[in-house]
């Protein structure tokens, strides 16, 4: 009898697999592209999910931008140091979550960086360093543990006059991450969401043990020659390099990754794939494996529980 009953579930299972059509949606969202891939019974439950998602991950953008004046990350720096901000829950998670990895990557990773940021921009568009009098003040600025936190009262709190947060490193994994819970409260369980080179991935495809994923490794030119398959479910996976967004500044090739220890874009040529239980790890440790290096990186990596990082030299 009991082998009778695990048959039938297991054959009501495989005919409600094949029941699932797999639908992609796709926003410009967090100055990317958002894409959604997600397995329905119906193609109405499969875009009100994904409307659903995409309204939460603009509602985030609205929190974390340092772009946008009236953000509530530009509503914290413009506050003033030593002053408690009450933060909401989504502000207060994601900066307790940014300096946990700093603490973890010992500083490789640093949301304090935002004035070597801007001051990087500025460089990239003007293909001139920055003034070493601004870049020393911008660098003395910079201090994740300059940021307090008081979890009881949730509040943030900045101790550096001048300070500016940037939170360009793991917004976008943070809000795959949501982008996917959302998409799992309704029922699509099955499902992954694409921010740029950041991957929050939920159960496979019907029929699947994992979704085929396949990452950049940034050693050619030609992207269709230059991809890795993996099998990946559950987890969240990040890419970072630099094929592509660097510059030349007086004959020396630098990275759009800064360094918080420089201020400048890196000159080492390196690439990093991170795979963790979630998007928002991934989205933060790829871009610090790329500051800490392949040999520092990877003794980072190990102490950090379900983190796997795939380094290619370009």
């Amino acid at each position: 009898m009991f082998r009778h009953v695990l048959a039938f579930l297991s054959l009501a299972s495989a005919l409600q697999a094949q029941e699932l059509q797999r639908y992609d949606f796709s926003a410009p969202l967090m100055a990317t592209t958002f894409r959604i891939s997600l397995h329905a019974e119906s193609k109405e439950k499969a875009e009100t999910a994904a409307d659903a998602a995409f309204k939460r991950i603009a509602a985030l953008n609205a929190v974390f931008s340092d772009y946008e004046p009236n953000s509530e990350l530009m509503k914290l720096v413009n506050t003033g140091p030593d002053k408690p901000f009450q933060a909401s829950s989504e502000l207060f998670d994601l900066i307790s979550r940014s300096l946990e990895l700093s603490r973890l990557t010992d500083g490789g990773f640093d949301i304090s960086c935002g004035n070597l940021t801007q001051l990087w921009r500025r460089a990239k568009r003007m293909k001139r360093l920055p003034p070493a009098d601004r870049l020393q003040k911008a660098l003395a600025a910079t201090d994740w543990r300059a940021v307090q936190l008081d979890p009881k009262a949730q509040t943030i709190m900045l101790t550096k006059p001048g300070m500016l947060l940037d939170l360009g490193g793991i917004a976008k994994g943070y809000a795959a991450d949501e982008g996917l819970r959302i998409l799992c409260e309704h029922g699509l369980t099955r499902a992954l969401v694409i921010a740029g080179g950041d991957i929050a991935i939920g159960d496979p495809p019907p029929g699947e043990d994992a979704w085929d994923i396949k990452l950049r490794q940034f050693a050619k030119p030609a992207p269709e020659e230059d991809l890795v398959p993996v099998r990946l479910k559950n987890c969240g996976v990040s890419t970072s390099g630099d094929l592509y967004q660097f510059t030349e500044i007086d004959g020396i090739r630098y990275s759009h990754i800064v360094s918080p220890k420089t201020g400048l874009g890196l000159t080492d040529r390196v690439a990093c794939s991170v795979i963790a239980p979630n998007a928002t790890t991934s989205d933060a440790l790829a871009t610090a494996m790329c500051v800490l290096g392949k040999e520092r990186g990877e003794k980072v990596a190990v102490q950090i529980a379900g983190v796997t990082v795939k380094f290619a030299s370009p």
